[in-house]
């Protein structure tokens, strides 16, 4: 009876409590099939050779027979709100071939395994699953899925045992014992000891009927709210969800609500904090929301490219300091050193370092704010060095342009000394001379100080780190790595491991990636057939890895990223994209062949 009314208390509260879902999404995730419709045939993904041992288990075109793959899928959900939860909408054919397929799926089952139910209400039904975790609805048009997420959380009671207390008197007024003796206290001091009884607190049987009891009595109310929920999103007709945030244009695009995203991770080790009190340590993360309000993720697949965009949306304030960071005036004598024929791969990276520290005590300030322990100590440090440093000449050291090239791999002979055991178990100093594969690569970085690399440069001289060999430096001891330089000309320093490729004869490479520089801050590429080759060179290749990577490059030719500059609608967009060797077929299926390849 207890557990009765127990249930019936909880119910009636959960029932009583926020009657409605929120309007308000914390993540939103959309397949466009009217948009990847265009683009590909479903059943010739469906039907692909490599989804063969798939459908052993299931039969895909059954599943294809029931939904409308060329209409939108949405998946999206709540987990700051007071009721978390999760929706998957899905268009389909008909309502009865739904139904029918379920029962199907039903008649299935093993009669150990507890089978789902389904309710008919005229213009809509429902379905729930055997463990009640699950429930579902459809009409006419959609089915939707729908699930609470609140976790199950169980405060264990321990039960003691109290045989050992049980007929003795004195034992179970102890504690009237010990106030009266001391109420009784004078001026006189004197000692008074009584030995507490030893109590067993072991858990017992009761821990786990309490544990199931309140399990299932957790499980049946949320399947009731489910089942209320449904009916509700059904009743009055069913309208499919939208987002302001989804990029329509995408193939498929999600969003995050950055703030609500990091509240659930404070709730989520809310335990660690209570017993650690970490948050007294590391800042709140609801300051960090406040500086990124969202981030999209979205997909597009055509025949020639596959391409991934990301968006981070900043606040107004933090949007206007990323704008300065990433506008900069490249040095142009960069671009000298840059190799006259495309490498194999390149990076090229250029901030304003001056802007940057100029605004890194206000962003620490705010960042740290809300911490209990370290506010006045961060406040303390940044207002000292916002006025020690002086932000335009620490920047000359290092002024943000930044360009890392991969020429190619080579095989590099290094002498090595070990040791080894002769017949008479001595030891001896052995040279041996192996060959290793190294990566030739070259760093360019500009700085503007009038002689800071200069004197450093010279500091390595004297302490025998570098050796001068015509115009650039030696570093003492890389010969394992292809012998490491420094070079220096003007505003520019060069670090890497051959010098050969550093004078080209014409600069039409780096009058490409000027262009491409002239939108984005920051620009990446690697070539996907050039760089297998020049591996498959190499000693270290295997036979085995040859023949995938060369399937993989006469497939893909290469990987771009990009970033750009400008920031539209306090939005930065990170791109990257895989681009096809042969458009004449859809990447996806592309990838599939290329997977049911490698598998033989």
């Amino acid at each position: 009876m207890k557990h009765f009314f127990t249930f019936l208390i909880l119910l009636t509260c959960s029932l009583a409590y926020n009657q409605t879902l929120s309007n308000q999404y914390d993540y939103f995730v959309q397949y466009n099939g009217s948009q990847l419709s265009k683009k590909i045939n479903f059943a010739d993904v469906l039907n692909h050779a490599v989804l063969k041992k798939y459908k052993e288990n299931m039969d895909v075109q059954e599943f294809a027979n029931l939904f409308k793959l060329d209409q939108k899928v949405s998946v999206h959900g709540n987990f700051s709100d007071s009721i978390p939860y999760y929706q998957v909408t899905i268009p389909i054919k008909s309502k009865e071939d739904v139904k029918a397929f379920l029962v199907k799926m039903n008649n299935r089952k093993n009669d150990s395994v507890k089978k789902f139910t389904i309710e008919d209400f005229g213009s809509f039904s429902l379905f729930n699953s055997g463990d009640k975790k699950m429930t579902a609805g459809w009409n006419d048009s959609y089915l939707v899925i729908f699930g609470l997420t609140k976790s199950f959380n169980y405060a264990p009671v321990m039960a003691q045992d109290t045989t050992a207390m049980a007929g003795d008197p004195e034992s179970i007024s102890m504690d009237a014992t010990v106030e009266a003796a001391n109420e009784e206290k004078t001026d006189e001091t004197y000692d008074l000891t009584i030995e507490e009884p030893v109590v067993d607190t072991t858990y017992t049987d009761t821990y786990d009927a309490n544990y199931d009891y309140e399990r299932a009595t957790f499980d049946s109310i949320q399947n009731i709210q489910q089942n209320k929920f449904i009916k509700m999103l059904f009743e009055n007709g069913f309208t499919a969800p939208s987002s302001g945030k989804i990029n329509n244009t995408a193939d498929v695009s999600s969003w995050i609500n950055y703030g609500s995203a990091m509240s659930s991770f404070n709730t989520a080790y809310m335990a660690l904090t209570q017993l650690m009190s970490y948050d007294k340590f590391f800042p709140a993360q609801k300051k960090m929301a406040e500086f990124v309000k969202g981030i999209n993720l979205d997909f597009f697949f055509d025949n020639d490219n596959a391409r991934v965009e990301e968006t981070i949306e900043y606040s107004k304030p933090i949007a206007d300091i990323v704008s300065l960071i990433n506008t900069r005036k490249i040095n142009k004598n960069i671009f000298n050193y840059f190799p006259a024929e495309k490498p194999l791969g390149y990076m090229t990276y250029h901030i304003n370092t001056k802007e940057m520290l100029k605004h890194f005590p206000t962003l620490m300030n705010e960042i740290f704010s809300t911490t209990v322990l370290f506010k006045e100590d961060v406040s303390i440090a940044t207002d000292l060095i916002a006025t020690i440093i002086d932000e335009e000449a620490t920047a000359t050291l290092f002024d943000g342009d930044l360009s890392l090239f991969l020429y190619d791999v080579k095989d590099n002979e290094v002498t090595l000394k070990t040791f080894e055991y002769d017949e008479n178990y001595e030891q001896k100093e052995v040279e041996k001379t192996v060959k290793k594969s190294i990566p030739v690569f070259s760093m360019i970085f500009t700085s503007t100080h009038p002689n800071f690399a200069d004197k450093l440069i010279q500091l390595g001289v004297r302490k025998k780190v570098l050796v001068q060999k015509g115009n650039y430096y030696e570093i003492i001891g890389t010969q394992k790595y292809g012998n490491v330089f420094i070079l220096k000309d003007k505003d520019v320093v060069v670090i890497g491991n051959s010098i050969d490729y550093l004078f080209p004869k014409n600069d039409s490479f780096s009058k490409e990636i000027k262009k491409e520089l002239k939108k984005n801050y920051f620009a990446a590429k690697v070539n996907i057939a050039k760089t297998v080759s020049a591996y498959s060179k190499s000693d270290e290749a295997k036979t085995s890895e040859i023949k995938t990577l060369n399937r993989l490059s006469e497939q893909f030719s290469d990987i771009t990223l990009y970033s750009a500059k400008k920031l539209i609608d306090n939005k930065l967009k990170f791109e990257i994209q895989l681009n096809s060797s042969k458009p004449d077929r859809n990447i996806i299926l592309q990838t599939l062949d290329l997977v049911q390849e490698l598998g033989k």
